[in-house]
């Protein structure tokens, strides 16, 4: 009991929704639970609750500054070995060389917070939801209050329109009916009453006697008692699942690369000190070795790796937005590439989100209609043909009652076609005048007497209408069972005779043939009314003795795109899985009839899911392909099991019911064009064509990505590898130390860097959607990557020791330095054709398709040229002048990895070949 402090009653019933029972309780024993009555709460006790509860309005989820999106960018370890690199050269006195590190590294900085920068502002978009004013019941009288002010225990007064403004067991209920697209996903209007629900676990689309926060109503009126408010409302879990699901994850290319952070940090530590300590044995002044060592640690970090993942990630947002695909966090990029299994809600993503009428059934007769939502483009059609006058009649006779029983109305907005009203009734419009009736003439021609909306009860709707002549008749539409029972003659070609119990039968059968279609079917019928009936109609009076004329079945349409997008992502190896608010049988049906689930499968209910533990869901979340009225913590609870058994999940959805399962996801995508604000905040990626397919587009470009990123990477490790080894083959033997700083500096951020930077862009190879996804623990350094970088760098540093060891022999260290740099750079420009494939030799790799790599690679030959023959130029690269026909020797010599390398990719496939 709440008289003494009412913060129990709402704590108790509603602090975790999913578990309140109030719609298991009669309507009286609510409001003795909330400690009130039908004349609701007097003004004392509202402001005493409201001081005890505080204010209905939902939390604010945590801020994140720009200050702290900021720091977010140097989580890195490459970034911090980088930071580091650049201070130890300061202290050095090598100011260029720290500069330009650090300049690295403010870049990536910079680039990454542009992107990141963007309010948290899911939680405050909820807010919008929630009605400012809502009508209440206090001291015996309706009044108007702020909807924060509203408390446990109030009476709230619904009428179409009204946005409710808490969470409500109904007291009554007049025809009334709820959009609860907000909470469940599906657009159709939910039938309120306030009966008591038998079933304890009754799913939250199927609590009729209940209201919530943030729904609109549609049709009728009636009365609730407020049970929860603010935090407790289901909304409000739906916030607060929103805010926890949001915790910061590492994505897989931000693990992997930490982890090889990690190795190239121990690995340069352990080389750097092994070869100090081979120095001193050697009797080397420790100033010398510590210069060399940190030469050798400059040699080894790849500096223009973090620039290279930037400009990749970044290239492939703006790819992607080209593709109707808007990335919010440039390490989504590569997430969406790791992808193996994609989450996604059914209506508005995998079908249109808008009611059609499919299927039309009268005077024995079956028709088709095309076209798809709330525009009347689309035709009646019998046999896959378009339908003659001759069979008119019979059409416009059934058209005249789907619209003549009508609430709805169409509008145009922007380009499209919307319905204000039911949109079950919103469907019946549309076939109504596809099928030949002008909804605007009817009108004129039988004017609106008498109106009975639909109720749960009698499960039709019906109006009374006057012609210019003085007929009334009653239009009727429903459900097909109950409207049969009311009917007592059938409309047929030939005219209207008896209903017959084999008719009932016949179109019962119908009904039920459509249904498996999973398509709603209604009923249609009238009747003329006589005088009396006319002047003073009732329903259950006008509601009989009718003639019934045919069958509408509708459902909400696949998109046209997405059967041939779901066999695209089974065909590169991506799970797709349903997850949606809507009945079992429908989304069964929709998933078969789009591709998604076979026969066989079945629907996993969101009853079924509460039964099951963790860890039983784990087990068997990789075999379920659907899942059928679940809530939005459903939602976030299968994700998070298919996350356990080592997924890689994109979740995609439109609905504020979907929110937190897409922040929860390791990739969220929202629609752009029907999304809610709530889920587009929450996205990592917002779809600007509502495209299910451009998923798909995006995954590509993921792939194709990660893929760039990681040939770049094999580039420039195999580079430091060679600049390594060759560093430390001199330093063991006891040769001087061969690179300076300045060299090893120019090659990697130069040499290496540019060139890397236009492998990053690279086109996406046309087989990357061939390949299966990676698994979330594969390493970015696989034993075949790091083998073709260790003999890489053997080949290279073998070629440059060789120029090296041999000018020292015929000339001075300088002279030696700068054949050795030169070479180096030779490899390294050269191998940067090859290293576009792994796999591909050179000459079956389109040159032009990277026109800027052959401009980055001219310019470098030009720049290296430049240092040996300009003064200025070569004082500032410490080389010394070489003649031009030395230039073409090293050039040469320099082409030797190349050659060996594309000569094995070529050799490779054969002895594979031959072994099999």
């Amino acid at each position: 009991m709440i008289s003494k402090t009412p913060a129990p009653v709402a704590d108790r019933g509603a602090q975790s929704p999913k578990n309140a029972a109030w719609h298991h309780c009669e309507a009286a024993d609510v409001l003795r639970e909330c400690e009130s009555s039908e004349t609701g709460l007097s003004t004392v006790e509202a402001a005493r609750r409201l001081a005890a509860n505080g204010p209905n309005e939902l939390k604010e989820g945590k801020h994140v500054g720009a200050f702290q999106i900021f720091l977010r960018q140097f989580k890195s370890i490459i970034i911090w070995i980088l930071i580091v690199a650049g201070a130890i050269s300061g202290l050095m006195g090598e100011a260029m060389d720290a500069v330009a590190i650090l300049a690295i590294v403010a870049l990536n900085a910079v680039i990454g917070f542009y992107q990141e920068f963007s309010a948290e502002k899911s939680v405050a978009t909820l807010r919008k939801l929630t009605a400012p004013q809502a009508r209440v019941r206090r001291d015996g009288r309706n009044v108007e209050v702020a909807a924060t002010r509203i408390v446990v225990g109030d009476i709230l007064i619904l009428e179409a329109g009204d946005v409710v403004a808490a969470d409500g067991r109904l007291l009554d209920a007049h025809s009334l009916r709820c959009v609860e697209s907000a909470l469940t996903g599906e657009a159709e209007a939910v039938s309120k009453h306030p009966a008591v629900l038998p079933r304890i676990d009754t799913p939250l689309g199927d609590r009729t006697n209940m209201v919530f926060v943030g729904t609109n109503v549609a049709a009728g009126a009636g009365h609730a008692v407020v049970v929860a408010t603010a935090m407790r409302t289901e909304l409000g879990h739906i916030a607060g699942m929103i805010t926890e699901a949001g915790a910061e994850e590492e994505t897989p290319l931000q693990g992997k690369l930490d982890a090889f952070g990690r190795v190239l940090l121990w690995a340069t530590l352990a080389i750097v000190a092994l070869l100090f300590g081979l120095g001193l044995m050697r009797g080397t002044p420790p100033g010398e070795l510590f210069l060399t060592s940190i030469s050798l640690a400059v040699a080894a970090v790849p500096e223009g790796l973090p620039a290279v993942v930037t400009v990749a990630l970044s290239l492939g947002v703006l790819r992607m937005a080209r593709r109707h695909a808007l990335l919010r966090k440039l390490a989504a990029v590569e997430t969406l590439g790791s992808t193996s299994v994609i989450c996604t809600d059914k209506t508005g993503t995998l079908t249109i989100g808008d009611m059609t009428a499919r299927s039309l059934f009268v005077a024995g007769q079956h028709y088709d209609l095309t076209g798809d939502g709330y525009g009347t483009a689309g035709e009646v059609q019998l046999a896959g043909k378009p339908v003659d006058e001759t069979r008119r009649r019979p059409l416009r006779e059934l058209a005249s009652i789907l619209i003549g029983c009508n609430h709805a109305r169409t509008v145009e907005k922007d380009g499209a076609w919307k319905i204000i009203g039911d949109p079950t009734e919103g469907a019946l419009l549309v076939a109504g005048t596809k099928a030949g009736v002008d909804p605007k003439q009817l009108d004129r021609d039988w004017q609106r007497q008498a109106d009975f909306p639909f109720d749960s009860d009698r499960k039709r709707s019906s109006i009374v209408r006057c012609s210019a002549d003085g007929r009334s008749r009653v239009f009727v539409n429903g459900a097909p069972g109950p409207l049969l029972a009311r009917c007592t003659q059938l409309y047929c070609e030939t005219g209207i005779r008896s209903l017959t119990p084999q008719d009932r039968e016949s179109l019962l059968s119908m009904t039920s043939t459509l249904a498996t279609r999973a398509l709603r079917v209604l009923g249609s019928a009238y009747r003329d009314l006589d005088a009396v009936a006319a002047a003073a109609p009732a329903a259950e009076a006008i509601e009989k003795d009718l003639i019934f004329v045919g069958l509408t079945g509708m459902y909400d349409p696949p998109r046209p795109e997405a059967k041939a997008a779901i066999a695209a992502c089974h065909a590169a190896g991506i799970r797709v899985v349903m997850i949606t608010g809507d009945h079992p049988e429908t989304a069964r049906a929709i998933a078969r009839e789009i591709g998604l689930a076979e026969v066989a499968d079945e629907a996993v209910s969101g009853v079924e899911l509460d039964k099951l533990s963790d860890g039983e869901l784990r087990r068997r979340a990789p075999k379920i392909a659907v899942y059928a009225r679940v809530t939005a913590e459903h939602k976030l609870r299968i994700v998070r099991a298919l996350k356990a058994s080592g997924a890689v999940v994109a979740m995609t959805g439109d609905g504020i019911n979907d929110a937190p399962a897409i922040k929860g996801a390791d990739i969220g995508i929202a629609m752009g064009r029907t999304g809610a604000e709530v889920t587009k905040q929450a996205a990592d990626m917002i779809l600007t064509d509502d495209n299910f397919a451009t998923i798909l587009a995006a995954v590509e470009e993921g792939r194709g990505v990660y893929a760039n990123i990681r040939k770049t990477l094999q580039y420039l490790l195999a580079g430091s590898t060679g600049e390594l080894l060759f560093m430390a083959a001199c330093v063991i033997i006891g040769l001087p130390t061969p690179l300076l700083p300045i060299h090893l500096l120019w090659i990697n951020l130069v040499t290496d860097g540019l060139p890397a930077l236009c492998l990053a862009a690279d086109p996406i190879d046309t087989d990357v959607m061939k390949r299966p996804p990676r698994q979330r623990t594969e390493k970015i350094t696989n034993p075949r990557f790091i083998r073709t970088m260790v003999v890489t760098g053997i080949l290279t540093a073998g070629v440059t020791f060789a120029v090296y060891s041999h000018v020292l022999k015929t000339g001075t260290t300088a002279e030696a330095r700068t054949a050795a740099f030169s070479v180096l750079v030779f490899a390294e420009l050269l191998r940067a054709f090859g290293a576009r494939s792994g796999t591909k030799p050179l000459w079956r790799i389109t040159p032009l398709l990277n026109r800027n790599l052959l401009l980055v690679i001219a310019l470098s030959f030009g720049l290296q040229l430049l240092s040996q023959h300009n003064a200025a130029f070569g004082r500032f690269l410490k080389t010394t002048p070489l003649s031009f026909t030395d230039c073409f020797a090293l050039l040469a010599l320099g082409a030797i990895p190349l050659v060996t390398l594309e000569l094995f990719k070529v050799v490779r496939p054969l002895v594979h070949g031959a072994r099999k």
